[in-house]
């Protein structure tokens, strides 16, 4: 009887650590997709891991929501390709919101506002009233919204004539600026400011246009669930000491 009895337990216990165990293996793990170069909201670390205001945020925010996150550098003219394909869950990486990008995904409540600026180098003596001259030489990041804005206000509808380079990330742009290779880049405020702060030798000529940019989480028209977490997660977030911190830690304004 007790060996009869003690046999059931086992099998019962036994039962019981085979579904925890599956349940544990099936529990997803979202993953974010992020630009490995742009600080201060994206990057990788000295140590080779991810940081940034926007990564920290997220993990507060995973934490707060009861989800598991995984940060995971993607091309960035390729994200939301990506993201429609399944490979990543959403992008919490300095995305800025514009028509284009609205009609692919569904974007969360804007945390930030995103200024364009324009930099060049430090003892380049350019003048912003002549960064639109014929024999100027820009640099943008593919695929981002100021090279899409700039193409399209100031290319074609106004038939600028300075010539145009695109760049895998706003850094080699700018590493571009420095070494004389073209005379200025179209990068965020926060990210000029952050290159600054870490002795790159250039120097801040002001707008060219653009309006500022809303600043937003982005995720699957379908996942409407998963948005909304993150909405409340924001929510929180913003409202907590936390928020000033990171914003502190990571200077954005």
């Amino acid at each position: 009887m007790k060996k009869t009895l003690f046999k059931g337990l086992s099998i019962v216990a036994l039962a019981g650590m085979m579904f925890s165990g599956l349940a544990a293996a099936e529990e997803k793990i979202y993953i974010n997709g992020i630009d490995a170069n742009y600080p201060p909201f994206s990057f990788i670390d000295s140590k080779g891991e991810p940081d940034g205001f926007d990564i920290k945020a997220i993990n507060w925010i995973a934490k707060e929501m009861g989800f598991k996150v995984q940060h995971q550098p993607v091309q960035w003219d390729a994200i939301i390709p990506t993201l429609k394909a399944g490979k990543i869950d959403f992008i919490a990486s300095g995305m800025s919101v514009d028509e284009q990008r609205k009609q692919q995904v569904n974007f969360s409540t804007c945390y930030f506002k995103t200024v364009m600026t324009l930099v060049a180098k430090r003892e380049n003596p350019i003048m912003p009233n002549q960064t639109m001259e014929a024999d100027v030489k820009w640099g943008v990041q593919r695929g981002t919204s100021e090279a899409n804005w700039i193409q399209d206000k100031l290319i074609e509808d106004k038939e600028k004539k300075f010539q145009i380079q695109q760049y895998d990330s706003a850094s080699l742009a700018i590493e571009d600026v420095v070494k004389g290779r073209i005379d200025v880049a179209a990068v965020s405020l926060s990210s000029a400011e952050e290159f600054i702060e870490k002795g790159m030798p250039i120097k801040i000529l002001g707008s060219y246009g653009q309006p500022d940019d809303e600043t937003a989480y982005a995720c699957r028209k379908e996942d409407a669930e998963f948005l909304n977490k993150l909405n409340e997660g924001l929510k929180r977030l913003m409202a907590s000491a936390t928020w000033t911190e990171l914003k502190s830690e990571y200077g954005v304004r």
